[in-house]
């Protein structure tokens, strides 16, 4: 690799955007780097940023998956990168003898983290698979003895349904959204194969990482802190992240949540017996009548239905003003539920008032390879096409 980026180099300007899923985003990373130009990953269809190169010591853009918000910039020193790198490997024990088989995208910042970082800086190999598709990770997986497998919960439980898990598969790990408990137990039951949960952000790499050997009780868990991570909780109960693998800054504009080695996120969280536990987003919160719900409150315990395949749920206007916002579920099953089956299970688990009035039944979320179903999205298409809640 090294002999064809110094036979291939190229003048990249002041920014190199590495991108696709091929060799050729490798062999552009090891260009700019041997060149000291900024690096940008960029997705397949993705059109390079307008942003400026931050100013050095940065060498290192990521883009946020806007789950929270705009997309925007974050800048990273190369210690950083390396910190992220040294820590998820020593966490994760991966092993140059179990190599990454890469389906999920390499310009995100799990991808990058946990394939070609460890493949750069620790020789963990990668085999690129070319698609997602069950029978294609099949292929990609035959003939080697073990491998590790990094992906998202939508590709875990295609696979899963297709009876598509390469069974040379020892360390299997998800991240990009959370892992639900029924499927994690489902992969378990059907193959003995633990799927390691992976919390992080963009801003500041691995944050959590979950090392049992069977399946977790509870979904809210996302493990113990990763190696060399030191977390606290804010006075409104949010997660933050302190650790020399957390971003320099955003860019180009700067703001004091990500600010000398330390990330303020906006997730709840609850800290326990060494354990993190997700409580739900500050900003997606939703208010009935005064009273607030995390809609992750309500999202696990549908996943707890042994029909709901995928679930998002989101506060809307109500016509009600005494009740402020309506609480919607929108839903992908098996096909042989509806609203009402689902109201009378969650009046089992939560209180009344924070069972979903209003029910939206899709065939798919569409969970992206990052693993996202972006809430705001989703709202906004329920707004559009559905009139108002009555209260």
């Amino acid at each position: 690799m090294a002999a064809l980026a110094e036979r291939d180099a190229a003048d990249n300007g002041p920014v190199a955007y590495p991108q696709g899923h091929s060799p050729s985003f490798i062999l552009t990373l090891l260009q700019a780097w041997r060149a000291n130009t900024v690096v940008c990953p960029l997705e397949p269809e993705q059109e390079p940023s307008k942003m400026p190169a931050p100013p050095s010591p940065c060498c290192h853009l990521k883009t946020t998956s806007a789950t929270v918000g705009l997309p925007r910039g974050v800048a990273f020193r190369a210690e950083q990168l390396a910190a992220d790198a040294e820590n998820i490997v020593a966490t994760m024990g991966l092993r140059p003898d179990w190599p990454n088989l890469g389906v999920i995208s390499l310009a995100h910042s799990y991808g990058f983290s946990n394939l070609v970082l460890p493949l750069l800086l620790h020789g963990i190999p990668l085999v690129l698979g070319p698609s997602p598709l069950p029978e294609a990770v099949r292929r990609a997986a035959d003939g080697y003895p073990s491998l590790t497998l990094a992906s998202v919960p939508a590709l875990w439980r295609a696979w899963h349904e297709a009876g598509a898990i390469p069974p040379n598969v020892r360390l299997a790990i998800s991240a990009g959204a959370p892992l639900p408990v029924n499927l994690e137990q489902a992969i378990f039951e059907a193959t003995s194969l633990k799927i390691h949960n992976f919390y992080g952000a963009s801003e500041c790499g691995g944050i959590a990482y979950d090392q049992t050997d069977t399946p977790r009780a509870d979904d809210a868990c996302v493990g113990a802190p990763i190696r060399n991570v030191s977390l606290a909780l804010n006075e409104d109960g949010c997660l933050q992240v302190r650790s020399g693998a957390v971003g320099e800054t955003y860019w180009p504009d700067a703001d004091d949540t990500l600010i000398a080695g330390c990330f303020q996120t906006s997730d709840l969280a609850e800290l326990r017996e060494g354990l993190v536990y997700l409580r739900g987003r500050l900003s997606d919160q939703i208010n009935v009548a005064g009273r607030k719900v995390s809609p992750s409150t309500i999202e696990r315990a549908l996943r707890e239905h042994e029909t709901v395949k995928e679930c998002l749920v989101f506060g809307v206007p109500s016509n009600d003003a005494d009740r402020t916002e309506e609480i919607v579920a929108c839903v992908a099953t098996d096909g042989s539920s509806d609203g009402a089956r689902l109201k009378e299970f969650l009046l089992q688990k939560l209180p009344a008032w924070q069972v979903p009035r209003e029910w939206w039944f899709v065939e798919s979320l569409g969970a992206n390879l990052r693993g996202k179903t972006p809430r705001a999205e989703w709202r906004r298409k329920f707004l559009e096409t559905h009139s108002p809640p009555q209260g």
